[in-house]
């Protein structure tokens, strides 16, 4: 699997939402983008995720 551009293996299957919280991932900060397509918050929980799926994990960052 691909994540932002860099190769990692999953060792079993993971849904995104447990992915997310396994490598730190604040779910209500970030938009995932997976295999060209958003996707939307409230299917984290539902999406399961393979070793040839490639995601883009993009952080809200405030300012001004």
């Amino acid at each position: 699997m691909r994540v932002n551009g860099k190769e990692i293996t999953l060792s079993s299957n993971h849904k995104l939402l447990d992915f997310l919280e396994i490598n730190q991932y604040d779910p209500q900060k970030i938009a995932i983008e997976r295999n060209g397509e958003i996707v939307p918050k409230s299917a984290y929980h539902q999406v399961i995720l393979d070793n040839e799926d490639r995601l883009e994990i993009v952080s809200f960052v405030g300012g001004g």
